[in-house]
């Protein structure tokens, strides 16, 4: 286990004063991009700047970090790694942390009660909202959902503990928190508050005008890359730390957080610790989720399919390399509302990053959730191209790359474990339907990811269906090659 009396003088470590931290901030999803990412510029700021704002980390489901993080002291270890380098830093600015299974909903019901809290912030990853990616309507069919409508006072989903906890501090009197989503969607501070509202607009309908008229939910765009840990990066650290630690998150050097300056009581001056304040978030998160997450989708599904483990190691087939600059650059950029800024300097930026060697990015683990990622992904780009009557080949081709992707075997035909929200749906759509262009009408099929109109758009479904054929016959390899090099 870590501990900060036997570090080696070349770690970073916190030289604040820890016993002088306030448990201002409450994050629910204590995963891999909070502890390298929001953690780690709310650290600098206790660092560099004396900020009081300390974190409750709080897990819903597992809870195996939890109790590794309160036995190192509510310390742990986030390595940036570049290539051959490898730096350290502790990050203490955790005040208490809960497992939401083990401690009880009441603990953390009580936690986000307590009159210090001004934010509360998550990532929960796009399925953690409960929500119609499509639409981005509540889903009231959900299961955790209408657990939460029979017992308002015990929820289990993140709309229904957010909620209680509203009602609460509304109860008492206590002053109004904000609602910060960092997870990948487009406006995701507009998703946040859509779901809590509904949810609340179930039990009385002036307790979801009270919440719209008294909270506010910034909207933010988070940037990191941040894989999932590997046997041979737990090594580096242990050879550098000299010890164990189980919830050490490795990362790239380059981070971006841009929120929008919409606090209901107040926040750290995160912008003194290289967050970007702004009135509207929404260009920003466009620009990230169509280039960067976008061409990430493409490598993920594509890549994997060809048989790379990494997006490293799809940057080293040129024309992988290629596809996902063109994916940016011609027909991503087209459909931004973002201004000002140097789209093919962003798009070069973000291929260096995914040739970084030391980012060991799995694609298997990128292309997890695809049905949630897919709207704000893709398919958002794709209603612009046919709006505008122009070329979206590539597109198209990552969206028949999903749907070889999740029929469940590679190229080898060996199986493939899907890990998707809609897993059960997706399978059985796979199985009653034929390979081919049944197997495509089935998938495309799916409302809630693929609304009404792009199934019943014949440009689109052709398309589609052009690529899946050429997947089937000749691999995602030769698909690719012949693509890039005719766009």
């Amino acid at each position: 286990m870590l501990s900060l009396d036997t570090l080696p003088p070349d770690v970073e470590r916190p030289q604040y004063n820890r016993h002088a931290l306030r448990t201002r901030m409450v994050h629910i999803g204590f995963g891999a991009f909070h502890r390298a990412h929001q953690a780690v510029c709310s650290d600098r700021l206790a660092a560099e700047q004396g900020s009081d704002w300390g974190y409750c980390e709080i897990n819903l489901n597992s809870g195996e970090l939890i109790t590794a993080l309160r036995q190192q002291q509510l310390c742990y270890t986030v390595a940036e790694m570049a290539d051959d380098q490898l730096n350290l830093r502790v990050i203490g600015v955790v005040t208490a942390a809960l497992h939401g299974q083990s401690d009880g909903i009441e603990a953390v019901l009580d936690a986000l009660s307590q009159p210090d809290v001004a934010i509360v912030s998550m990532t929960v990853t796009e399925k953690g909202y409960c929500h119609y990616p499509a639409s981005g309507e509540l889903n009231l069919d959900h299961p955790a959902i209408r657990h939460d409508l029979e017992n308002p006072d015990a929820p289990q989903s993140l709309p229904g503990i957010i909620l209680a906890a509203i009602c609460r501090r509304r109860e008492r009197g206590l002053a109004p928190f904000s609602v910060m989503s960092c997870d990948n969607m487009p406006e995701n501070g507009h998703v946040t508050r859509n779901v809590i509202t509904a949810l609340a607009r179930q039990q009385a309908p002036e307790l979801a005008d009270w919440i719209a008229k008294t909270l506010t939910f910034p909207s933010t765009m988070v940037d990191r890359i941040v894989p999932a840990m590997t046997d041979e990066t737990h090594r580096a650290l242990r050879d550098k730390l000299g010890g164990e630690d189980p919830v050490a998150v490795a990362c790239e050097p380059f981070f971006q957080w841009v929120i929008e300056d919409n606090f209901v009581s107040g926040r750290p001056a995160w912008e003194l610790a290289g967050a970007e304040l702004v009135a509207d978030v929404l260009p920003f998160e466009e620009m990230k989720l169509r280039m960067l997450n976008g061409s990430h989708s493409f490598l993920a599904y594509l890549g994997n399919l060809a048989g790379y483990q990494h997006i490293s190691d799809c940057m080293t087939d040129v024309h992988f390399k290629q596809a996902a600059r063109q994916l940016m650059l011609e027909q991503q950029a087209p459909t931004l509302r973002t201004t000002d800024v140097d789209l093919t300097a962003y798009a070069d930026s973000l291929i260096a990053r995914y040739s970084n060697r030391a980012i060991r990015h799995r694609t298997a683990q990128i292309a997890n959730d695809g049905s949630q990622k897919l709207p704000q992904r893709w398919l958002d780009s794709i209603r612009w191209h046919l709006a505008h009557n122009s070329n979206f080949d590539l597109l198209a081709l990552g969206v028949a790359g999903w749907i070889r992707y999740i029929s469940g075997y590679d190229e080898q035909g060996q199986p493939m474990v899907i890990n998707d929200p809609l897993s059960a749906e997706l399978a059985k759509r796979v199985a009653e339907s034929a390979e081919g262009e049944s197997r495509v009408a089935a998938l495309l099929g799916l409302k809630h990811v693929f609304g009404e109109d792009l199934p019943g758009n014949p440009q689109f479904v052709h398309q589609v269906n052009h690529f899946y054929r050429l997947l089937l016959s000749q691999g995602a390899k030769q698909t690719v090659h012949q693509l890039v090099a005719r766009v």
